[in-house]
């Protein structure tokens, strides 16, 4: 009886082990799939003007971008020492080009924020509806702030 209880034990430490590994495993891969769009994402942001620093530490503004080759020109120097290079677009290492911002709402969000927005009266004024959205857009933040002072105190 003593061993089937043991075993049993040793069965479940072994299961319990298995799935914090598999979480682990499965959290790893999503979090590097986040990183990996984040970063192709900033590198097709660059455009012409782009400052941009290379993994071998050039510095420079692109001039140009091809994106069948998959490459881009870097100017760097100053005056009559201006030198273009070309390199590939997976040489960047950091960049001042943002990602746009991905549309965040769907169209069902869509249709609901349009709702809400006709039944303001068609005879306000423009400025008294920008307030009536602003004062809407106020009280969710006021009542999140309310909770952070009861959580905090």
């Amino acid at each position: 009886m003593v061993n089937l209880l043991a075993n049993a034990t040793n069965i479940v430490f072994i299961c319990v082990i298995a799935a914090l590994l598999i979480a682990f495993l499965v959290w790893s891969f999503v979090s590097n799939k986040k990183k990996q769009k984040a970063y192709n994402d900033t590198i097709n942001a660059v455009k012409p003007g782009s400052k941009v620093k290379t993994i071998g530490g050039i510095c420079g503004e692109v001039v140009e971008i091809d994106e069948e080759e998959n490459t881009f020109v870097l100017k760097t120097g100053t005056g009559s020492d201006v030198c273009y290079i070309k390199f590939d677009k997976q040489a960047i290492y950091q960049t001042d080009a943002k990602p746009e911002p991905a549309p965040a709402a769907p169209a069902e969000e869509v249709k609901e924020n349009a709702d809400e927005k006709a039944e303001v009266p068609a005879e306000t004024a423009p400025e008294e509806k920008e307030s009536a959205d602003a004062a809407a857009e106020e009280k969710p933040e006021d009542e999140g702030k309310k909770e952070r002072r009861n959580k905090i105190s």
